[in-house]
């Protein structure tokens, strides 16, 4: 199942770029995991790359890491926890609803910590590691009344900076307005207010 796993990361890729994998083409890629009992927690891993270059030359590139399995797994399981409990804080309402929504049970914002991502029906599954970290990033930012990233950088690349508005736009009125505290009816300047505040 690990070695199924590892292959998934791929699929988006092929599956987005039918010139250089049309008709059903695929990278070659083999995935093998052996279980050694003498070298017990001490985690072995050797991966090869190999890619075409200019006028058809090849590029091979080597990794080994050898380091304890379970101390790669412990950060992993306490970031897990903060982060669903975190995700158990936050709501968001709309302007026209009467009460707020709390995140599916099927918390996809997890999948930057796991090996293959698990979301809801009907939701597109995102299997690059970069976006899935900008979405953390990005709902937290939120959280704190601050604009999604941005890695255009526009203003600095047309000559002259651009005028930014800093008011709220259109995009963002999904969490314009903060949660009600249940015991105030204050609102914070952010987009979201968790129970702890």
């Amino acid at each position: 199942s690990s070695g199924i796993n590892a292959e998934w990361p791929l699929r988006p890729g092929v599956n987005s770029n039918k010139i250089l994998y049309a008709d059903g083409k695929k990278p070659d890629h083999t995935v093998v995991i052996k279980y050694v009992p003498y070298v017990a927690d001490s985690k072995r891993a050797l991966d090869e790359y190999i890619s075409e270059i200019f006028m058809n030359g090849m590029n091979t590139i080597v990794c080994h890491n050898t380091c304890e399995d379970s101390l790669l797994a412990s950060p992993l399981i306490l970031d897990l926890v903060i982060l669903a409990e975190l995700c158990e804080r936050i709501t968001v309402q709309l302007e026209s609803e009467p009460e707020s929504r709390r995140f599916n049970s099927i918390l996809s914002i997890l999948s930057y910590l796991l090996k293959a991502p698990l979301v809801p029906a009907g939701t597109p599954v995102v299997n690059a590691l970069f976006k899935q970290r900008s979405c953390i990033e990005n709902i937290i930012k939120a959280c704190i009344g601050l604009q999604p990233g941005n890695h255009m950088l526009l203003e600095h690349k047309i000559g002259a900076p651009l005028q930014q508005d800093l008011k709220m736009t259109t995009k963002a009125n999904l969490m314009k307005h903060a949660t009600k505290n249940q015991h105030s009816n204050s609102q914070t300047h952010g987009h979201v207010k968790t129970p702890s505040q």
